[in-house]
């Protein structure tokens, strides 16, 4: 199976988060297969270039300044949607947020600025878009949630905590919306080369070094989580809801050989 220009053909999608790394991605890459975007960022400035890379693809974009931890701001963004397109087949969840830390050294601001963004913000937008996919009788959720949701992770507790959280909504509303059409799944990276690991690792040599924990060898590129959300999203995961797709480059295990 290879996707053509018509996989997600006049589809409308919402992508969050979209202004870079990950969301940037997958925004133009789904533009490439046919689908229409509406792009949602804190800082619509910084949507500019995406919306043009979205139109360059021969489909329409609608930028859309969306905190997407602030439930009005999230309502707005959804009725903008349906106004512009008359419906909304797709939501990419892919806004988040994280620091490293310490949990004993983690201040209360920050484990809240990760719930209300990586986990509150996938209710908010979930809530709003699937009452106009029960709407529909139909329509899909993909949510970006994260290995660490799965095997936790040292100095991301936090992070890792929301992102398992996300894991289990999406079982959840796969279960729940499953009788209104509603697809629900979730697609887990694993590292990924983007503008924010950088913020972690600033040199080629910690870029080097965080590729050799990962099986495969090496990070992955947000084009190929992108890749993925395209799969989930497309008529050929008809039969999957309630899934997390992994693509993280191997799991990690225990027992390394070096």
């Amino acid at each position: 199976m290879g996707f053509s220009p018509d996989t997600l053909r006049d589809r409308v999608a919402i992508v969050t988060g979209a202004s870079q790394g990950i969301g940037r991605a997958i925004a133009v890459e789904v533009a490439k297969v046919g689908a229409h975007v509406v792009l949602c960022s804190r800082r619509l400035s910084a949507l500019e270039a995406v919306a043009e890379a979205v139109r360059a693809e021969g489909c329409r974009a609608l930028a859309v300044e969306c905190d997407v931890r602030e439930a009005a701001q999230v309502e707005r963004a959804v009725a903008q949607s349906v106004e512009t397109f008359g419906r909304i087949d797709l939501l990419v969840n892919n806004a988040g947020y994280r620091i490293r830390s310490r949990l004993e050294d983690l201040p209360r601001h920050e484990w809240d600025a990760m719930v209300a963004t990586n986990l509150t913000g996938v209710f908010l937008f979930s809530q709003a878009v699937g009452r106009v996919m029960i709407r529909q009788r139909g329509g899909k959720i993909v949510n970006v949630s994260s290995v660490a949701g799965r095997s936790g992770s040292r100095g991301l507790a936090a992070y890792a905590a929301t992102k398992a959280g996300v894991t289990v909504l999406t079982q959840s509303l796969g279960a729940e919306w499953a009788k209104h059409g509603i697809l629900v799944n979730a697609v887990a990276p694993g590292p990924v080369e983007t503008e924010g690991v950088l913020e972690v690792w600033k040199t080629p040599a910690m870029i080097a070094n965080a590729g050799r924990e990962v099986p495969l060898g090496r990070v992955g590129r947000p084009e190929e989580i992108a890749w993925a959300v395209i799969f989930v999203a497309s008529d050929q995961a008809n039969f999957m809801t309630g899934e997390t797709v992994y693509v993280s480059g191997g799991p990690r295990v225990a027992n390394r050989e070096d």
